[in-house]
């Protein structure tokens, strides 16, 4: 179904994902399309959105703090060094999405990003690269035109499959390149559209 930008009652025209939901307008206005350089934050995005996989995103980013205290805060130093104790510890954790997989896959997945953090070119220009270093901005009107994988998102999940990654299909690879920013998708007549690339995102503070 094609959807067209809504007047929100603060006057801003937006994306019509988000609805009304005020954890989802806030994540659309400061997360979503802003260019995301740091190699941590890009693993953690990545690790979260092969957990959507056959969810919707706001089910995930309701549960993005639990997932943060759980996976230690999306460190891959520690992920990777995860036993059987702490899977079993984390499939009897109510506030994530229990996926034996998903978590084993995010256990490889965090093993892989050090070898490539380890022995070059780091996972941030791994990834940038693809885009040569820039944002793409695209200019879609209504969400029909937006797609859900396109021929860069297979490039880029073949070479993540490659390097060891799980979860890392063509559609999980767009809508991740969607969120970080590697594309503009924000519809034309959106506020974010002509801002969100020139957004710097802000360091998140640690969970302690």
């Amino acid at each position: 179904m094609s959807r067209a930008p809504r007047l929100h009652d603060d006057g801003l025209t937006r994306c019509p994902w988000p609805g009304e939901d005020p954890l989802y307008v806030a994540y659309h206005d400061t997360e979503w399309g802003v260019p995301e350089y740091d190699d941590r934050a890009l693993y953690e995005k990545l690790i979260l959105d092969g957990f959507q996989a056959g969810l919707s995103w706001i089910t995930i980013l309701r549960k993005r703090d639990n997932f943060r205290k759980a996976f230690d805060d999306f460190q891959p130093e520690k992920i990777a060094r995860y036993n059987a104790k702490k899977v079993h510890a984390l499939m009897n954790d109510v506030g994530i999405v229990r996926n034996r997989a998903k978590i084993d896959g995010t256990i490889l997945s965090a093993k892989s990003y050090l070898e490539i953090m380890e022995k070059g070119p780091g996972f941030s220009k791994l990834l940038w690269d693809f885009m040569g270093g820039r944002p793409k901005v695209n200019h879609f009107k209504t969400t029909a035109s937006v797609p859900a994988s396109t021929p860069l998102s297979v490039q880029i999940s073949k070479e993540l499959s490659s390097r060891g990654f799980k979860f890392v299909g063509p559609t999980i690879v767009y809508a991740f390149m969607q969120a970080t920013g590697m594309v503009n998708d924000h519809l034309v007549d959106c506020h974010c559209h002509a801002t969100c690339g020139k957004t710097a995102r802000k360091p998140r503070l640690k969970v302690k």
